[in-house]
């Protein structure tokens, strides 16, 4: 009995007939490895092939697809399809005939999948705060969008919180906290710097970076999921930076203060929302002499900086936005806190 180059058994003409049932069966056994056998489900499979080996496939009816052992368990090796989580819904819809279901989720908790494959998830991070005494603005949490892959089981959500305000001269704003589900994570967004007489605070580094304070000439923090904040504008003007969105940097100040960097929008819910915008700038009040207009907040739940009496806008819950910077002496120190983010994951079902 011989074999191919890539050990398949086969009977030759000088084999005795008594040599060909043994040539079947070590055929018979190469196809159990290396063919793809069919079984009803994963329950059946694992009966008929209680000791896998790896490299060995099969295909399961109930879901049609197939299947490759890697030494340590069953793995898809092609055709991923669809994964389906068995929690109630929030809410179904269809698009150009295509089903859709999705699971909003704005606190921790889980989701759990018993169709692995593959699901849309929209992942925001907490925004963060702005600064205090003619602060920058507050940068927005991260925000991940995909398509990814899902095991069987649950996985961990996490959605995090935006930013608490702050209020002692010279303070940064608090950063946002990331979100995640299971391994996919979202950063929170950096700080706006704050200031304090005649020095300001650079912008802090996050998901999207915070704005620079604005009494001394200072940096936006850089994004490392996303975008910069603006540069606060020093002494001439007393105006502070804006913070990074997930759609673009903040404004840099001049007379008026930074605003916001933009959101960006998505529509896994089948109703077009922006999220994670930037937080504006604060200005100093007009009783200083300074005058001049506060940052915008940035489209997708940024935060308005203030100048004056008012106080600042804090970011918008659920949307990931940065909070608005304050103003300064005679009106109060007191930012604005960051929006807490979401996590929305989206399946087919047709």
């Amino acid at each position: 009995m011989a074999v191919t180059p890539v050990g398949n058994p086969y009977v030759e003409s000088s084999d005795l007939v008594a040599n060909y049932p043994g040539a079947s069966e070590a055929l018979a056994e190469r196809i159990d490895i290396v063919g793809v056998n069919p079984f009803a489900d994963a329950a059946a499979r694992d009966a008929a092939i209680p000791s896998p080996v790896q490299g060995q496939m099969c295909s399961l009816n109930d879901d049609n697809k197939g299947y490759r052992y890697d030494g340590s368990a069953w793995v898809l090796f092609s055709g991923a399809g669809n994964a389906n989580f068995t929690n109630a819904s929030t809410g179904t819809y269809t698009e150009d005939g295509i089903d859709y279901k999705y699971l909003t989720l704005t606190g921790n908790g889980g989701v759990t999948f018993d169709v692995a494959g593959l699901a849309d998830i929209l992942v925001v991070g907490g925004g963060a705060a702005g600064g205090s005494y003619v602060g920058g603005g507050g940068g927005a949490g991260s925000h991940v969008l995909g398509n990814y892959f899902f095991t069987v089981g649950t996985h961990t959500v996490v959605v995090g919180g935006g930013g608490a305000s702050v209020g002692s001269a010279n303070a940064d704003g608090t950063a946002g906290n990331f979100s995640r589900i299971s391994e996919v994570f979202a950063g929170g967004g950096g700080g706006g710097g704050g200031g304090a007489s005649s020095t300001s605070r650079a912008g802090v580094t996050g998901g999207n970076g915070g704005g620079g304070g604005g009494l001394s000439v200072t940096a936006g923090g850089s994004g490392n999921q996303g975008y910069a904040g603006g540069t606060g504008a020093g002494s001439a003007n007393n105006s502070a930076g804006g913070g990074g969105g997930a759609g673009g940097v903040g404004a840099n100040a001049a007379a008026n203060a930074g605003a916001g960097g933009p959101g960006v929008s998505t529509s896994l819910t089948n109703t077009p929302v922006t999220r994670s915008g930037g937080g504006g700038g604060g200005r100093q009040n007009s009783s200083d002499g300074a005058g001049g207009t506060a940052g915008a907040g940035g489209s997708g739940g940024g935060g308005a900086g203030t100048n004056g009496a008012a106080a600042a806008t804090a970011g918008t819950a659920n949307t990931g936005g940065g909070g608005g910077g304050s103003s300064g002496a005679g009106y109060g120190n007191t930012s604005a806190g960051g929006g807490s983010g979401i996590v929305i994951i989206r399946v087919r079902t047709n």
